[in-house]
């Protein structure tokens, strides 16, 4: 509390010194955790951690918004000079297209400046490894679940349930196409057929930055691991989706071979508590509760959005 306060009276000074406080608040947006000791501080490896599922405005470890956090977080590494290269600690089945894609571009400008070492955890699979293609090295343990290639849009279609309980939908569109993923009644096969052509779409530009970054035949991969399966780390080695297998422990010491700093600190970015955060906290105050969800984590598909996702982890 006392270094934001510290930090808003810099802000307040008129001038040069107000440029100099806004990029030092730019810079350390993240609390950061020292992993491992090294012989050198003023060369680290920084650890980014992207899990859970990655959508816009989805709650992330750095804040309240998955991508927004995971840009800023390479941008603080981006522009801290004693960080030679970073480790995306990924544990996610995925997410939204879009925000992968923006997460795939921002890791691949990053990558471009300075190393980037993705390593899957637990899982790291569809959205979640269309992120680490913009990656300089993808790592996993032999147990990871990864690979996944693949796009889904869902529907539900209620037409029988409306007609049990005697309710009608009334729709006035201005185009045939516009209700097409409506569920009171059946998609024609023209919306099937246009649907599928978009979730191809989707497909094959996935599938080309998966072929571009692997160095791989998209033909191949298009008539093999590209069909949506889910693979183990050792399978995805074999696939040569990942280049290498180990904990992570092995990302860190991969990092500090590529940044060229083998004595260097490793660090780990955490959400940095500020005022608006204890507020919130003190506000959610309550007695004790117990909740039982059979379906913790899993991610709730939204009609009519493109999604990056083993159909296992949504419902």
């Amino acid at each position: 509390m006392f270094g934001n306060l510290m930090l808003l009276a810099m802000l307040g000074v008129k001038g040069a010194p107000n440029v100099a406080a806004a990029r030092i608040l730019r810079e350390k947006t993240f609390e950061e955790i020292i992993v491992q000791d090294g012989e050198h501080s003023r060369q680290r490896i920084a650890v980014i951690p992207l899990r859970g599922i990655i959508a816009m405005g989805q709650p992330g470890d750095l804040g309240e918004d998955i991508v927004a956090d995971f840009k800023r977080a390479l941008d603080q590494a981006r522009h801290d000079d004693t960080v030679r290269a970073v480790v995306i600690s990924v544990d996610s089945p995925g997410g939204e297209i879009t925000a992968s894609d923006v997460l795939y571009n921002a890791l691949r400008d990053f990558a471009k400046v300075k190393p980037a070492v993705v390593f899957f955890n637990s899982i790291g699979a569809s959205g979640a490894y269309y992120t680490a293609c913009g990656a300089t090295k993808i790592m996993c343990n032999p147990t990871t679940f990864t690979g996944s290639i693949g796009v889904i849009i869902s529907t539900l279609n209620y037409r029988d349930l409306f007609g049990k309980v005697g309710l009608e939908a009334v729709i006035f569109k201005s185009g045939k196409f516009k209700d097409m993923l409506n569920g009171a009644r059946e998609m024609n096969e023209e919306e099937r057929a246009y649907v599928q052509q978009l979730v191809m779409q989707s497909y094959e530009r996935f599938l080309g930055i998966v072929a571009t970054a692997r160095g791989l035949d998209p033909a191949g991969l298009r008539d093999g691991v590209a069909d949506g399966r889910i693979l183990s780390g050792s399978d995805a080695l074999d696939a040569k989706l990942v280049d290498s297998l180990g904990y992570i422990e092995d990302a860190y010491a991969a990092a500090r071979d590529l940044g060229k700093a083998p004595g260097a600190q490793v660090i780990e970015y955490k959400r940095q508590i500020g005022f608006a955060d204890l507020f919130s906290m003190f506000g959610q105050t309550r007695g004790p509760e117990i909740r039982i969800n059979l379906f913790e984590g899993a991610a709730r598909l939204e009609p009519g959005r493109a999604y990056l996702l083993p159909a296992i982890f949504a419902r």
